[in-house]
């Protein structure tokens, strides 16, 4: 499983890398860090099978639509994940999108 989170992990970091080029989003390096901790944990719960806590979709009305299309689209890369953890991904988009 190990072997298969590594490549798992090359395989969506690089596809969030070019998301981000196309977007002309550059992340600082705590931002980068804190997608790294939660792709690491969608990873892990990808693998798993180990389901999110409950989220209100309400939290996330201020979300562009950009970025939760991002996010889904990342999401999407899985193929076995639930919509909350496009939500929960979308804030880190928001977030370095600002740094425009």
């Amino acid at each position: 499983m190990v072997n298969e989170a590594e490549e798992l992990t090359a395989r969506i970091q690089g596809f969030i890398d070019a998301l981000f080029k196309s977007k002309h989003i550059t992340p600082n390096g705590v931002q980068e860090q804190m997608l790294a901790s939660h792709v690491k944990a969608m990873i892990h719960r990808s693998l798993t099978g180990e389901p999110l806590p409950e989220v209100e979709e309400s939290l996330f009305e201020e979300i562009s639509a950009g970025s939760m299309e991002m996010a889904q689209a990342v999401v999407d890369q899985f193929g076995n994940l639930p919509v909350e953890e496009a939500w929960l991904l979308s804030v880190h988009f928001e977030v370095a999108k600002d740094n425009l």
